[in-house]
């Protein structure tokens, strides 16, 4: 552990699944009950937006990018790691035997890109979709998943015999079917 290290970086911490906000919480009133807001300055949840179609309705919801895992902006020192790491919730930071292991800026540029700039893409799940190059060129699907982070749709097209099959393709080879 860098106990001199005065620069903060973003550290990845696991948790159970479905605490990651019940953690992110836990974490912030630690740092402002213990006076620590100038080693532990930032936890983020990432999430991104999604737009579902229930029912006939589009409903616009907010997914978690990562399941299981927070983000922690904070100067690594003992007191820090120990605040974290004792967290309920928390069952260790992303490393080897549990030691932080910072993450790289582009890495961090990544992770909270789908954050801050959560991009809609006009195509939404259980809409019809044309293929409009590579192997299934002029197949038409309906789509199931939309991955913001890849870019990518997942989409149900009808093959041989009516037999329906899933396949991911990129979101620039496809169009919506008017």
């Amino acid at each position: 552990m860098a106990e001199n290290s005065k620069e903060p970086c973003w550290y990845v911490v696991h948790t159970y699944s479905g605490y990651e906000n019940k953690v992110k919480d836990n974490i912030e009133k630690s740092v402002e009950n213990n006076g620590m807001k100038d080693l532990i300055l930032d936890v983020r949840v990432p999430v991104e937006d999604v737009v579902e179609i229930k029912g006939n309705r589009r409903v616009k919801s907010q997914r978690k990018v990562y399941p299981g895992y927070v983000l922690v902006h904070m100067i690594e020192t003992s007191e820090s790691w120990y605040l974290v790491r004792n967290t309920r919730g928390v069952t260790g930071f992303v490393g080897p035997d549990s030691k932080p292991v910072p993450l790289t800026p582009e890495e961090v540029d990544v992770m909270l890109s789908t954050q801050q700039n959560s991009v809609e893409f006009g195509i939404a799940i259980g809409e019809e979709v044309r293929i409009l190059s590579g192997p299934l060129e002029n197949f038409t699907g309906t789509v199931e998943d939309v991955d913001t982070v890849r870019q990518k749709l997942t989409v149900k097209v009808k093959m041989f015999l009516g037999r329906e099959m899933p396949v991911e393709v990129d979101l620039q080879d496809v169009e919506k079917v008017q």
